[in-house]
Formats: structure tokens, sequence, C-alpha cells
């Protein structure tokens, strides 16, 4: 594979027709894309699928898109990994899972949906060295519990524990509870079901991650003896709106005495993102940490298109039909527990966009190009405020205060605004400039900003 082959799927996107469309977060130039699925790290390289639509730019015939990467920085679009079987267990939908090494051999486990009735199964495919190519034989290794308190369960994640694989799914029950559901997994296409593991009823769930469906659970460790659960808060009649967003658990894993499988004991959680326009993360268990290292994990998320959210200036349904796409993943980030708060970072492969300097220690108001990364410091009084436009169209896209000693570090991508917070998780947004608008950040006394453009890498 060559430099530019490599970049390809960035390359393209400086000459989209549509000037919301982001440079420097990889997707395919037409359709709909939502959540990560399969992010790992196999035979060198940096796999991310997602839920694809390559027809339109509308959330049906959901396949697996695919792009990788050997350095997080310079991606490939390859061809679609996963379609619907027709009269297979996922007819309806290759919705969302994982990829794993299976003794070698990658392996995506993922719901496939029947009959667009919400029971989905676990089926299991098995992919090339390069997982480029895959073979779809419609093999189920976990359908739907016979529990009848069980009403709908999706999302399978693989972890480990103690040397030995497991698995979970996000279900919610028949009382109204959110709930996962554990496997064991020693054999890859015949999944063990262990029961119901953890529900809305454990008090910290219940203040910190209340939902009716817990979606897209997430489970790595982040600390020696730290672990983070996360969960997309579903609740009937979202339709991508999301009103709970996404929220996490910190706490412990540890072996019941009696039969061995891992225990989540949650002591703390809180929002996994503060933005209203981010949903389904995925996270990648990088290492488990060993005598010289800690555990690492990497997390991706989908920032979907809009009506225009917390005073926003949205797009209709018309107007992304006629752009032809929606949806964005995020930039990798970097998850880490300090002093039982999570902290989310970007991960530091993206400073590589890092483009000309525009300013440095600039204060007051300070002009932002369309494609930027922003750097603030902050000391004194007052908020710094992120606007979109100037006079009375003007929209206040992001606010905060800032304490001094405290950073945020900002990426505009055309529609896609990330801001990170030093000590903090991070704050996903979506805002469209009309044709003429820019960006200009306003700072407090005694705050500053340097500001770069962003710029593809030349190798």
């Amino acid at each position: 594979m060559t430099d530019l082959a490599l970049s390809s799927s960035l390359l393209f996107a400086s000459t989209h027709p549509d000037p919301a469309f982001p440079r420097f977060h990889p997707r395919p130039a037409q359709g709909w894309i939502n959540d990560p699925n399969g992010v790992s790290y196999i035979n060198g390289r940096y796999h991310v699928f997602f839920q694809y639509n390559p027809h339109s730019a509308r959330h049906t015939q959901i396949q697996w898109g695919h792009v990788s990467s050997p350095d997080l920085v310079r991606w490939e679009e390859h061809p679609v990994a996963l379609v619907p079987q027709a009269g297979g267990p996922d007819s309806a939908g290759c919705w969302t899972g994982v990829v794993t090494s299976d003794d070698g051999v990658p392996t995506a486990a993922y719901s496939g949906v029947q009959d667009h009735g919400g029971h989905s199964q676990v089926v299991i495919a098995r992919g090339s060295s390069d997982l480029v190519s895959w073979e779809q034989n419609g093999h189920v290794a976990a359908s739907m519990p016979e529990d009848p308190l069980v009403t709908a369960v999706r999302d399978p994640f693989i972890f480990r524990f103690n040397g030995a694989r497991y698995a979970m799914q996000g279900a919610g029950l028949a009382d109204g509870r959110a709930a996962l559901l554990l496997y064991s997994v020693s054999d890859m296409e015949n999944w063990e079901y262990q029961g119901i593991w953890l529900t809305t009823a454990d008090p910290v769930a219940a203040v910190h991650t209340p939902a009716e469906i817990w979606e897209c659970p997430q489970l790595v460790q982040v600390s020696s003896g730290e672990w983070v659960m996360m969960f997309s808060l579903w609740l009937s009649g979202d339709d991508h709106e999301h009103a709970n967003g996404v929220g996490h658990l910190i706490g412990s894993l540890s072996a019941d005495p009696e039969t061995g499988l891992p225990v989540f004991s949650p002591v703390s959680g809180g929002k996994s993102d503060l933005g209203r326009d981010f949903y389904a993360p995925q996270i990648m268990q990088l290492s488990y940490g060993s005598a010289d290292t800690e555990p690492a994990a990497l997390l991706w998320g989908w920032a979907n298109e809009g009506p225009g959210r917390d005073g926003r200036r949205g797009r209709t349904q018309e107007e992304i039909d006629d752009a032809g796409w929606s949806g964005v993943l995020t930039h990798p980030r970097v998850l880490s527990v300090v002093d039982g708060t999570l902290v989310v970072a970007p991960a530091s492969e993206v400073e590589a966009y890092r483009g000309a300097s525009v300013v440095a220690g600039a204060a007051g108001s300070v002009a932002v190009p369309g494609f930027a990364e922003v750097l603030v410091r902050g000391a004194g009084s007052g908020s710094v405020d992120l606007v979109l436009g100037s006079g009375d169209e003007a929209q206040v896209v992001y606010s905060a205060t800032l304490a001094a000693g405290e950073e945020l570090r900002i990426f505009i991508d055309a529609s896609l605004v990330e801001v990170y917070r030093s000590g903090a998780v991070a704050t996903t947004l979506r805002a469209y400039p009309a044709p003429g608008e820019s960006w200009t950040l306003a700072l407090p006394e005694g705050a500053t900003a340097d500001v770069w453009e962003l710029a593809l890498p030349t190798q």
C-alpha cells in the first residue's frame, strides 16, 4: 500500500462539494454513517468499521463500512465489509458489534436483525488477515435469552478478565429497567449465557446512566484497579435525539468467589461527553497493563446531523438528503481516570494535522479559520465563547468559564466541533456555517489562545 492510498479517504474531502463536509475525520464521500464498530488494532493497523448506508443519507439498509490506518492519521477507505444476507439472521441489517482476533483470525461479532422487530442475535463473520474480505455464513453465536423479562437485546462487546474471554450485551427489561447480559466466550461460535449482570436498579447506575435500554455497552480497564463501563442511554422515542446522551460508571472488577465470573462494582459515574450531538461510542482496549505499563484505551464516537440543538442552527432532513451524506466519527480519544473522574483527551497522533500557525498568545476577539485547532489557556473570570457568524445571525456554539491553569483544545472541522477540557470529558457539537460566515473566539481578560490551521500531513 502506498502513502497516497493511505491518505485517500481524507484527500477527496478537500474537494467535496459540500462546505460542511469534514476534511480531517475519515468517512465515505456519500451515504449515512452512525455507530463506530469493530474498532481494533490487528496486524499493525487500526481498523474502524461503522454503521453505513452507502445508498442514501438515511438510517436504512445498514451495512458495515471500513477505514484503516497505520498511525491514526493517514486513513484508507476499504470496500463495504459486512452486508445483510437474504434469508439470514442479519437480513434486516448488520448492526453494532466488535472485531477481535480469535486464535489469529479476525472475527466480527455483531447484532443481526432479521425482521425489524427489535430482536437481535449475535452473528459471527470471519475476516481475512487484512480485514478487507469477510465470510458471512449466518452463524449465530447467541440468540435472545428465553427469559421473558428480557425484551430487547443488542450490541455485543467482548472483554477479558483474569485470562478468560467474556462478552456482554445491552438490554431492556419488561419492568422498564436497562440491563447488561453477561456471557462466557471460551468458543467464539457458541456463547454461554450467564444471566442479567447489572441493571439500572443499582443505585450508582440509577443516578449516572438512566435509560430504558443500555445501548453500545463498553467495558475497559484504564488504570491498574479502575474499570470504565460506558453506555449510550436509549429512551423510547429518541429518534436520534438521544436526550440522555452517553454515561459511564467507574468501578472495580472482581471474581465471584463461587463461580469465578466477573463482578462489576460501580462507585462513581457521570456524562461521557457534554455535547448533544454525541452518541454510540466504541472503546478499544489497547493493552491490559503489565508490570511496566498502565492499561490503555481509545474511544471513537458518532456525531450525528440534526435539526439544531441548544439554540444552534441545524440541517433539515431535506438539506441532509440534498447533501447526500450524514454522520461523522470523532477523533480517537484517550481515556484515563484521575482522582475518580473520567478524563478524555484527543489522541496525541492528531497533532499531525496541526498546520501553519495563525496566531500565538492572542487575547480579546480572535478570528479562527474553518479548519482549525485552538489552544486556550485560562485565567481570571468570564467565559470563553466560540461564535459562528456575526450580528443578529451569530450563534454561540460553545461557552465555558476557565480557571487559572485550565486549558481548552478546540478542533473545528467544517461542521464538527470537538472541545477537550483539561481534566474533564469532551464536548462534541455540530454547527453549519452559512455562506460568508466565519468563526470568532471571544476571550475573557487574562485568557490567551494559540490558533493553527489544520492541514494534511505531507507524508
